[in-house]
């Protein structure tokens, strides 16, 4: 397995600095007509610094990413892997014989009215095609209707809520969806898995009211009863607000029917503060942590702080977040670590794949309209047509009318008509450092 596979774990804060610093300047100096996606960049970005977005024969498209706001630790990475994907196409000539022109980041602020907010200017203003984004479900599930209205075609590396898998089995999306991150259908099942496994026979769920929060609870409390389990709150919820900011109410509602485990399906700044409260609030002793990949940041430990002898509170954690193992994966490696000198973390093969995608539908479809990429993203994705994991190699043979079946670097990015792909679970621990380890993989498959 390729050590992404085991999502190494890249600090926000230094990897944007240096995406800025490294992307700016290859950018602007270098061939490929785009902007850099880090936050940072999106505040200063002036249109010379996209030549191509003005070049009406050029590909269009847009970020839709948290560079603030409860998830903007856990999205950085995706901040960086689309400009890397855009940077690599324009090298080996662009799509439809003109270079791709991506916009500067539209900070969704983890927030749904800004999201449609900044969906709204992307599909009528800038007039792109497609949109790599977002990442919160909440968020998404508010773009997705301006999405389908402007024909943009709307690829998120991370809305994991199963609120649309049964939105896309009805029709409503209209083709205008799809994610490169499976549903939380799995992963819910694959934490019950791994809580069952750790001997825990009563466990607890606090989460995040919210698309991501509700759809996750749901799944995790019927597979953990399905294996045998007990849910000690599934009476009476606890849900927290995403704009709380004192958590006593919600703490006491999950820790207090003594529960071997709590399963926290957070974000990561709300989530600390929950945590943080159990444990001064005495209720989180003895009992093991469950969390997910909306909490997954190397500063979440430091978050939710330390014991009164130094220790940290989040000791021991257990955590589930998709995991990588396409075929795709080296390429993107090997580019990251040569921009970044450092390697990919969690959602950044999520972020390439998305946009790989949009690139490849529109080749395919040799127009560079979202109805084009619609109507031809199923089509490049699960074939029928060459397996090819090199988006360069995908772009050569559909110029040349050849399909194509592209496996990707997060999976084979299998998509169905329902917009969602399967994937694979990596399992991470608290370190006693405050680190974020990965320790083994589990799978979402119950008997």
């Amino acid at each position: 397995m390729n050590p992404l596979a085991s999502v190494n774990h890249l600090k926000p804060a230094k990897a944007v600095s240096l995406a800025i610093a490294t992307l700016a300047i290859g950018f602007l100096a270098a061939s490929c007509q785009e902007a850099a996606a880090p936050p940072s960049a999106t505040s200063s970005a002036s249109p010379s610094s996209t030549p191509a977005a003005s070049d009406a024969k050029s590909l269009k498209i847009g970020t839709l990413l948290p560079a603030t706001g409860d998830l903007a630790s856990v999205g950085q990475p995706m901040l960086a892997a689309v400009p890397l994907l855009v940077e690599t196409v324009n090298q080996c000539g662009g799509v439809n014989g003109a270079p791709v022109a991506l916009l500067p980041n539209t900070d969704d602020q983890t927030d749904p009215t800004a999201g449609a907010d900044g969906m709204t200017k992307l599909a009528e203003v800038d007039k792109v095609a497609g949109v790599v984004g977002s990442f919160g479900s909440s968020v998404s599930a508010a773009a997705i209707p301006i999405a389908i209205r402007n024909k943009v075609m709307l690829v998120s590396p991370g809305s994991t809520s199963p609120v649309f898998t049964e939105r896309g089995k009805k029709g409503e999306f209209q083709g205008y969806w799809a994610r490169t991150a499976p549903p939380d259908t799995y992963q819910a099942r694959a934490l019950a898995k791994l809580a069952y496994e750790k001997g825990i026979r009563r466990a607890a769920t606090v989460v995040i009211n919210n698309d991501y929060g509700r759809g996750f609870e749901k799944e995790f409390v019927q597979a953990f009863k399905k294996l045998g389990g007990t849910i000690t709150n599934e009476a009476k919820p606890a849900r927290y607000d995403p704009k709380a900011t004192t958590f006593e109410t919600e703490a006491q509602a999950a820790f207090s029917g003594k529960p071997q485990g709590v399963a926290a399906v957070a974000y990561a700044e709300t989530g600390a503060l929950l945590l943080k409260t159990a444990y001064q609030q005495g209720l989180s002793k003895g009992v093991q942590i469950l969390l997910t990949d909306g909490s997954k940041s190397d500063q979440f430990a430091s978050q939710v702080g330390k014991t009164s002898d130094g220790k940290f509170i989040l000791q021991g954690a257990l955590g589930t977040i998709p995991g990588a193992d396409g075929k795709a994966l080296d390429a993107l490696t090997k580019a990251w670590q040569e921009k970044f000198k450092q390697s990919p973390a969690a959602y950044a093969p999520q972020a390439w794949d998305a946009a790989a995608l949009l690139v490849l539908a529109a080749q395919s479809a040799k127009a560079n309209t979202g109805d084009a990429i619609k109507s031809k993203i199923l089509e490049v994705a699960n074939g029928p047509g060459k397996e090819v994991s090199d988006v360069c190699e995908g772009l050569k043979l559909l110029s040349q009318g050849e399909t194509i079946n592209y496996q990707g670097a997060s999976g084979n990015v299998d998509i169905d008509t329902s917009g969602d792909v399967s994937g694979v679970y990596d399992v991470w621990e608290v370190e006693p450092d405050g680190k974020l380890k990965t320790v083994s993989k589990v799978s979402p498959t119950i008997n």
